[in-house]
């Protein structure tokens, strides 16, 4: 991602400047199509703070809008070329402005969480879509957690991973497959990572006690079955998936590849779904939203740090705050 200057970090409050430079893309595409440009700042409406971005989370979502698929998505976001201008979503930084019917923030404060095109020195951000960053936190930690995080946590709550289980991790190397292994690994679950052979010490060094390279392994040579499966932007078959659980466990799909440009993998939750209703298999998926509450949640789970891992010896994966790897800039 572009580094942005420090201008905008520099001017005192109440003087704040009346442009910005920003990251945007003026029509679908890859990463030919985005560049910088010196916008207007944003005003925070009521309900809404004005932040001076200090760090920006990159999403697989936010890569999505970027080329504008699955086509459905288009129905939201602009159908010929994209609505809002300004990449970004996952934010954390500085009030510098609060808007009218805003209580408990203040200019000065540090949040964290979604802000609408957060690839840039300033972004509005809704009240109920961010939360206090702890003086402990860093931004750049921070940034990683407003989607990424609450889709973590969701995960491993959706299919209820608990000390004891086989917990199994496809696209375990990514913004959400990395925090999804440490909160398994930190409730006490045997955690088998599939990712590519590049990122397998990576996951390792995240409390994985198997790791799989997903181009030369099946999952069916993984050894299942497992109490828990929780598949990250993949593309197997609901089936594949199945087949590797318990008579009793659980499958929770978050996103998808591959699924064509139209829906981009959706047909799986849908699968999933109808599946669920003549098994004693728990399926399903999910899209986390980001709420105060659920980026308090994450901003508790990214502490968890602080005390090292069920069932692992202090200064292993458990040191340091749990964060995605390599996932935000500032």
């Amino acid at each position: 991602m572009t580094h942005l200057s420090d201008t905008a970090r520099q001017t005192p409050a109440g003087a704040l400047p009346t442009s910005m430079r920003a990251v945007t893309r003026r029509r679908y595409g890859g990463p030919e199509v985005v560049g910088v440009e010196t916008l207007e700042r944003p005003e925070p409406a009521a309900g809404e703070l004005l932040l001076r971005v200090r760090a920006a989370g990159l999403d697989r979502a936010t890569l999505h809008l970027l080329e504008g698929k699955p086509y459905l998505a288009r129905l939201a976001f602009g159908l010929r070329r994209p609505g809002r201008p300004v990449l970004g979503q996952q934010v954390a930084g500085e009030v510098v402005a609060v808007g009218a019917d805003v209580s408990g923030y203040a200019v000065g404060d540090r949040v964290f969480g979604t802000a609408d095109g957060s690839f840039a020195e300033y972004a509005v951000a809704k009240v109920s879509k961010v939360a206090a960053t702890p003086d402990t936190v860093r931004d750049v930690d921070a940034a990683t957690l407003g989607v990424s995080g609450t889709t973590a946590l969701d995960a491993v709550n959706h299919v209820e991973v608990a000390a004891g289980q086989k917990v199994l991790v496809l696209g375990a190397s990514g913004a959400v497959g990395t925090l999804v292994v440490q909160l398994a690994v930190h409730r006490g679950a045997e955690v088998t990572a599939v990712c590519s052979a590049a990122k397998l010490d990576l996951v390792r060094g995240l409390g994985a006690v198997h790791a799989a390279d997903y181009r030369t392994t099946q999952i069916t040579d993984l050894g299942g079955p497992f109490d828990a499966v929780i598949d990250i932007a993949g593309n197997r078959k609901v089936s594949q998936l199945r087949s590797v659980l318990t008579p009793t466990g659980a499958l929770v799909i978050i996103g998808g590849e591959e699924g064509g440009p139209m829906l981009g993998g959706i047909q799986r939750n849908l699968v999933a779904a109808l599946a669920d209703r003549f098994t004693q298999q728990r399926l399903g998926w999910l899209f986390a939203s980001t709420t105060t509450a659920g980026c308090a949640q994450a901003r508790g789970a990214g502490r968890l740090g602080s005390a090292p891992p069920a069932g692992r010896p202090s200064g292993g994966s458990g040191r340091g705050c749990c964060r995605a790897r390599g996932d935000a800039a500032r």
